[in-house]
């Protein structure tokens, strides 16, 4: 059973005011299951609000951050725990030790690359924890079509293409995220090398 959750979100609040409120929706839905959060440390965007809303309901928030954007004055202060690490990779290092799961919420740069880290990892057996995304308004379709066409192109293995899990609503996701099995260990680089796959 999942208690700990590491969620990747944008550090801007975007556009639509939709993103705000389900970053709300879903900070309450983790109170309300006891779920604990792990994220980027930040006091900005959907990261703040996400911390925020957890913090004024007395829910447990860890934030892990490198000490260059502490010194940028983005941390925030007020989490339950807060780690300071060297750079971005002992980030999500620790991020990924700390949490059962993985959640995504719009974002961009930063986002993107810690998902696909960890998509990678558990591609490689590095991890072999679920990672979802929270599609809020189909932000996240144009990623899936993508991933489904390096599929077709047969750049990504459909086992591998089945990691990453994405729904509309968080209580599905969780759901989903629960029952996650991972793909099963195999000489997959192996076969690869010999040309058949």
């Amino acid at each position: 059973m999942i208690k700990t959750i590491c969620v990747f979100c944008g550090s801007s609040t975007g556009e639509n005011p939709v993103y705000v409120e389900r970053a709300e929706q879903l900070a309450r839905f983790f109170l309300e299951k006891e779920i604990h959060l792990v994220y980027g440390g930040a006091n900005v965007g959907l990261m703040r609000v996400l911390a925020d809303t957890m913090l004024r309901g007395n829910g447990h928030v860890t934030g892990v951050m490198p000490k260059n954007l502490v010194h940028r004055e983005v941390a925030h202060l007020d989490l339950t725990e807060m780690h300071i690490v060297a750079d971005m990779q002992e980030r999500k290092a620790l991020m990924a030790k700390l949490s059962d799961g993985f959640m995504t919420l719009p974002g961009a740069y930063g986002t993107f690359d810690e998902l696909f880290e960890m998509l990678t990892w558990n591609q490689l057996h590095i991890v072999e924890k679920p990672v979802g995304l929270l599609n809020i308004k189909g932000f996240f379709d144009p990623l899936m079509k993508m991933l489904d066409k390096a599929v077709e192109e047969k750049f990504l293995r459909p086992e591998h293409r089945g990691i990453l899990m994405a729904e509309e609503e968080e209580a599905i996701l969780l759901k989903r995220m629960n029952e996650y099995k991972p793909v099963p260990a195999e000489k997959w680089i192996e076969r690869l090398k010999e040309g058949k796959i």
